[in-house]
């Protein structure tokens, strides 16, 4: 399958796809509205990055004691009721006069329920798509966030100031409904890809077979530590330039996107597959130069230069499916997207404390460098990797 026309026309692909873009749409303008809220009120940058991207930085605890669910629950009935308590969530954000702590809160709370939905998405792409359509598919998934996030970013900031970040935060919580709807409505009834229920128990378990092999436990550590620390540096933003940061975050999405489109369509998989480290190489170079403080056009093509590396995690995914059994697909997968957004939530409260400590700029330029060595370190030990010859064998004898 190479064709995205194959892939609208695959039987429940394009009901996922509108679902999750209502999700995405719902997430960028909240996290923007939510972000201008707190600064507005404490002027801090930790808290004002910490409140765009704390979802993310609770997803362990997902991930710890739900992730299980993501192959022993029904895929439609999961995404529907998932979308339902971020709708719910979002409205409580959207009260007025709502405490600082209490928007913490349930911001924490977001995340924990984020982490399975991450499984459950991604697991049931990879089940309606043949091995061959998984990348391509993701592809057409990251595109279109891509999109949903430059226009989400562009409206939302002309929203947030036309009316308010609480009356944005409810446009938020009716485009949590409408995902909730639209899986409803055009998934199929599947029943879940494993037997079993879920647990904390089986969840870790999974975690300790999927973690248990040294070239999963490479890719994973490449698929979060260079990708966080990066996103930290964009959850510095809206305290870089706050009337610019609309522009900025529209700019990254849109280099996302060509990233995306490259190497999930254009590129040919010979030269895809040993792209994954100069990609990412990409994804912070750019930010480097945040410390001379450059004027928006040129800031702004930095942050669209630098986006084009996420492009790598495509690749990574890839290699991490041919690394793991089916059955476990889609708590791999969840376990990649919550571990991820977990490091990005970890790197945008390290952003925003060290930008209360120097500066904004500084901060960045810092967490760029740091993700550029961390990128020729695994690059290194991915080199020097020799398969053990003893691999932890999962419970019908395979290898895993």
């Amino acid at each position: 399958m190479t064709g995205y026309r194959q892939l609208l026309r695959t039987p429940e692909f394009t009901p996922l796809l509108l679902s999750s873009a209502a999700h995405t749409a719902a997430h960028t303008v909240a996290g923007l509205a939510l972000g201008t809220l707190v600064h507005r009120a404490t002027g801090s940058p930790l808290l004002s990055a910490v409140s765009m991207f704390g979802p993310s930085l609770v997803q362990v605890l997902g991930a710890t004691f739900l992730l299980s669910g993501a192959d022993r629950l029904p895929p439609r009935t999961a995404l529907a009721g998932l979308s339902l308590a971020f709708a719910a969530l979002t409205a409580v954000l959207a009260v007025p006069g709502l405490p600082v702590a209490a928007v913490f809160a349930v911001v924490l709370a977001t995340g924990v329920v984020a982490a399975l939905g991450g499984g459950v998405r991604w697991g049931l792409l990879n089940e309606i798509l043949p091995k061959d359509g998984y990348l391509p598919g993701r592809s057409v998934f990251n595109m279109m966030s891509g999109l949903t996030q430059i226009t989400g970013y562009a409206l939302g900031g002309a929203l947030v100031t036309a009316l308010s970040p609480h009356t944005v935060l409810l446009l938020a919580a009716l485009l949590h409904a409408t995902a909730s709807a639209t899986a409803r409505l055009g998934l199929t009834d599947r029943p879940p890809r494993a037997s079993g229920r879920p647990s904390v128990a089986a969840t870790w378990r999974a975690n300790a077979v999927l973690w248990s092999s040294r070239p999963r436990r490479l890719v994973y550590l490449g698929l979060w530590l260079p990708n966080g620390l990066v996103v930290g540096c964009e959850a510095l933003f809206v305290s870089y330039d706050p009337g610019a940061a609309g522009t900025l975050f529209a700019c990254g999405a849109l280099g996302m996107l060509a990233g995306d489109l490259a190497v999930g369509r254009l590129l040919p998989p010979a030269v895809r597959t040993r792209l994954a480290t100069p990609l990412l190489l990409l994804l912070a170079t750019p930010y480097v130069f945040f410390v001379l403080h450059p004027p928006l056009p040129v800031a702004a093509l930095c942050a669209t230069l630098a986006s084009v590396g996420f492009g790598a995690s495509l690749v990574q995914q890839e290699h991490l499916m041919a690394l793991t059994p089916a059955e476990l697909g889609g708590h791999a997968l969840g376990l990649h997207s919550a571990g991820m957004l977990t490091l990005q939530g970890v790197s945008a409260a390290l952003a925003g404390t060290a930008a209360e400590l120097t500066s904004p700029a500084t901060a960045m330029t810092t967490l760029a460098l740091a993700s550029i060595t961390v990128t020729l370190t695994l690059a290194v030990a991915s080199r020097r990797q020799v398969r053990s010859p003893a691999e932890p064998r999962l419970a019908d004898g395979r290898a895993t």
